[in-house]
């Protein structure tokens, strides 16, 4: 639990567990289960993409994909601490800061390469004859390392200041520059990558019903496809983005029950906001028809013989 503020000391988070201790051991348990299945998922994927597909001699696309399953598993190493303090309430203030810094970098990331790799297929597809701008697009190995040192950069303020969560003896968080950055850059990292995806989607999905006359599998294919990534990430960020700004809005300004509910529903919010790395190899990779058939016959043989030919290439995948 990440944003309790009781303005008392750690008692009170205590208090809170006990009282919702079957709550609370559920999260626990959903967040080890989205550890160990996104984990495997994500390992193997980006096994491939390392021992078979050489990402870095291959498409441009193919850095970014790496790139965005690497940060969500950074991201799902830390959940196993996640699932301990849902129970215990035991936080070490520099494990806590050290925590958050990586979730807040690697969750940053991940959204952030999503978000590269939708503007990617959408000059791709919509605007293919703008090659200045595809050509700064398929420079993914500078841009990758840009983006993970300028979140690296963003990220700090996640340690410098406590996260309401991690020093339970503050009284409250006053809303100082450093604060009030990391809140912009929490926010922002969700909301602008939203709108991004949804104009790129709709726009895609134009392009793609002007191109695709007469091939309508196709076409219903890549609208699933550009649609999923949408909806699994309204579903995943949106509702988590929302209860933290009510959370911060009503901090200090209602009861100690209404703030209680207010975290419960928060924390049961950030478990479905992991569930995005579990998604993310299947919505990007295993998309192509090409790597689901690697895929296949690498990890699940069983399944290979069930498998029709499919050589239909993901959309823009160039």
């Amino acid at each position: 639990m990440e944003n309790i503020d009781f303005n008392d000391t750690d008692d009170g988070c205590q208090e809170n567990i006990d009282k919702n201790r079957a709550l609370y051991i559920f999260y626990s348990s959903v967040v080890v289960v989205e550890f160990i299945l996104g984990l495997l998922l994500n390992i193997t994927v980006i096994h491939l993409f390392v021992f078979k597909i050489k990402f870095w001699k291959s498409k441009t696309i193919d850095i970014f994909l790496f790139n965005l399953v690497l940060a969500d598993i950074l991201l799902l190493v830390g959940l196993p601490v996640k699932a301990y303090n849902f129970q215990q309430c035991s936080e070490n203030k520099v494990v806590c800061k050290v925590q958050l810094f990586l979730q807040f970098l690697n969750r940053g990331a991940s959204i952030a390469f999503l978000t590269i790799i939708s503007i990617y297929r959408y000059y791709s597809v919509v605007h293919p004859g703008r090659r200045k701008v595809l050509r700064i697009l398929k420079r993914s190995p500078q841009i990758s390392v840009f983006i993970w040192v300028l979140l690296g950069v963003l990220t700090i303020p996640a340690m410098m200041q406590s996260f309401i969560r991690c020093n339970s003896n503050e009284n409250g968080e006053l809303l100082n520059t450093v604060v009030l950055l990391r809140e912009i850059v929490f926010f922002t990292q969700i909301l602008i990558p939203f709108f991004v995806l949804v104009y790129c989607s709709i726009r895609i999905i134009k392009r793609l019903e002007q191109k695709s006359v007469g091939d309508k599998t196709k076409l219903r294919k890549a609208m699933f496809l550009v649609t999923s990534v949408v909806l699994v990430f309204a579903v995943c960020f949106l509702p988590y983005a929302i209860t933290r700004a009510v959370q911060l809005q009503t901090n200090g300004l209602v009861m100690h029950d209404e703030k209680v509910a207010i975290v419960k529903l928060y924390d049961g919010l950030l478990c479905l906001s992991y569930v995005n790395c579990l998604l993310d190899p299947i919505l990007y990779c295993l998309s192509s028809g090409t790597f689901k058939k690697l895929y296949i016959s690498m990890y699940l043989p069983f399944l290979a013989d069930k498998e029709h030919p499919d050589t239909s290439e993901d959309t823009a995948d160039d």
